[in-house]
C-alpha cells in the first residue's frame, strides 16, 4: 500500500511539475531522479528557457525549506556559509547561519561567481555540512543544491573546476521550447499564472524515506558491469585527457537505481544506465581538443560515441 501511494505520489510530483515548465518532462524527470538519489543538479541553458521556474516549482511541491542565493562577482564564501559575531554581552561567538543551511538550494548563475566563493559549495554538496570556525554543522536531509550555470562564452562568466563538476550527479539542458509549446506559454503564462499555486506534495519525512529506498533497488552484476565498462572506456579514450572517476560511476548507478524506482521498478534495467549515462558522465568529462587549444569542445560527443561501443548487457 504504501509503495502504491509513494508511486502516485512521485507521479503527481512530475505532473504538477510540468504544468509550470512546459514540454519539458525528460529535464523534469532527470531533476527527480537526481533528488531520489541524493545528488545535485547543474542546469546549464542559456538565460530564459526555465531552469529558475524549474526549481522553484520542485520547491514548492515539496514540503522543505528553500533558499535562493543569486551568485555574483562580489559574492564572499561567508555571504554562503555563514559568519560568527562576537557577542559583548556573553563575551562568546555566535555562528549566524548563511543560506546554505536549507533543504533545496537554488544556487543562481554559479559560474558569475569567482572560484572562491564556488569553492564554498564544495563540502556542503559532497558531505551535507559545512565547517567554519572549527565547526561543523550538519545540512538536512534532505539537502540538494539545484546550481544554474549561463554558457561559457557569455560575458562575466568563470569556469567552474573539474573537482566542482564533479560534485553534480546529473547535468541537465532545458533547451528551447518547440513552436506549439512556446505558443502555449505565450497564451498561458504559466510561471505567473501557475507558480503561486503550486501545493506540497510531499513532506521532507516521505521524501528521506523514498530516498533511503532507492538503495534497496536492486542491480544485477552484468548491469555493474555495465556501468564499470563504460568507465574504463572513457579512461582508455585517445580523444578525453579526463574520463570518469569512480564518483562518476557511483552517481551513474544510484541514478539509475533512481530512475527504476520513478518508473515503479524494483530492479534496474540496462536502459536506465544507457538513457542516464550522458547526463550524468558527459560533464565529468575533459576533451583533448579543450586541452590542447582552448576551442571549448564539448565533450558531449566523445562520450556519445564511446557509449555506442559498449556492449549493452541482455
Amino acid at each position: 500500500m504504501a509503495e502504491h501511494e509513494n508511486q502516485e505520489k512521485l507521479a503527481r510530483l512530475i505532473e504538477q511539475i510540468e504544468t509550470v515548465l512546459l514540454g519539458k518532462s525528460d529535464a523534469v524527470r532527470h531533476v527527480i531522479v537526481a533528488l531520489l538519489a541524493r545528488g545535485h543538479v547543474l542546469l546549464e541553458d542559456v538565460p530564459g528557457v526555465g531552469k529558475t521556474i524549474l526549481t522553484r516549482s520542485i520547491a514548492a511541491s515539496l514540503q522543505c525549506t528553500f533558499n535562493r542565493i543569486q551568485l555574483t562577482p562580489d559574492l564572499l564564501p561567508t555571504d554562503i556559509l555563514g559568519v560568527s559575531i562576537y557577542d559583548a554581552k556573553t563575551g562568546e561567538f555566535t555562528f549566524n547561519r548563511g543560506p546554505i543551511f536549507a533543504n533545496l538550494i537554488l544556487a543562481d548563475e554559479i559560474n558569475r561567481t569567482t572560484p572562491r566563493t564556488q569553492s564554498a559549495l564544495l563540502e556542503a554538496m559532497n558531505e551535507a555540512q559545512v565547517s567554519t570556525d572549527g565547526h561543523t554543522y550538519p545540512l538536512g536531509p534532505p539537502f540538494m543544491v539545484i546550481a544554474t550555470q549561463n554558457p561559457y562564452e557569455f560575458e562575466g562568466t568563470y569556469f567552474l573546476p573539474e573537482n566542482q563538476l564533479d560534485r553534480f550527479m546529473i547535468r541537465v539542458r532545458i533547451g528551447h521550447p518547440d513552436k506549439d509549446t512556446e505558443r502555449r506559454i505565450l497564451r498561458t503564462q504559466p510561471a505567473r499564472t501557475k507558480l503561486t499555486e503550486l501545493q506540497p506534495i510531499m513532506t521532507a519525512d516521505e521524501l528521506t524515506a523514498l530516498q533511503d529506498s532507492v538503495h534497496e533497488v536492486h542491480m544485477e552484476d552484468a548491469i555493474v558491469d555495465y556501468i564499470l565498462d563504460i568507465a574504463e572506456a572513457t579512461r582508455r579514450s585517445e580523444e578525453l585527457t579526463v574520463g570518469l572517476s569512480p564518483r562518476g560511476s557511483l552517481a551513474l548507478m544510484q541514478a539509475a537505481r533512481a530512475m527504476a524506482l520513478l518508473d515503479g521498478r524494483g530492479y534496474v534495467v540496462p536502459d536506465d544506465v544507457k538513457n542516464l549515462a550522458t547526463p550524468v558522465c558527459a560533464h565529468r568529462l575533459q576533451a583533448r581538443a579543450f586541452a590542447h587549444n582552448g576551442a571549448g569542445a564539448a565533450a558531449d560527443g566523445v562520450f556519445r560515441k564511446i557509449l555506442e561501443t559498449v556492449p549493452i548487457p541482455r
